[in-house]
């Protein structure tokens, strides 16, 4: 079971993340949206304070959206 919850952040709000509150170590490590304007943290536990707020996603709703055209492209690299 998946215990982690996420939150999509706009990329704007980059500096307020603290990084030792997230499952993602650092910058280079979030995924973006396609267009760069936004971008996925996930923790487990209690929401970090700088997340007060936001929509919490569970796993099966935020893999949902991650299957978007806004996340994901159909285009062959």
């Amino acid at each position: 079971m998946n215990t982690l919850t996420y939150v999509i952040v706009e990329a704007t709000e980059l500096a307020n993340v603290i990084f030792d509150d997230v499952k993602q170590g650092s910058a280079d490590k979030l995924r973006y949206s396609l267009d760069g304007t936004k971008f996925l943290l996930k923790y487990e536990g209690t929401q970090p304070s700088f997340l007060s707020g936001k929509q919490e996603y569970t796993h099966s709703e935020i893999l949902a959206i991650l299957a978007t055209d806004e996340w994901t492209s159909d285009e062959l690299i």
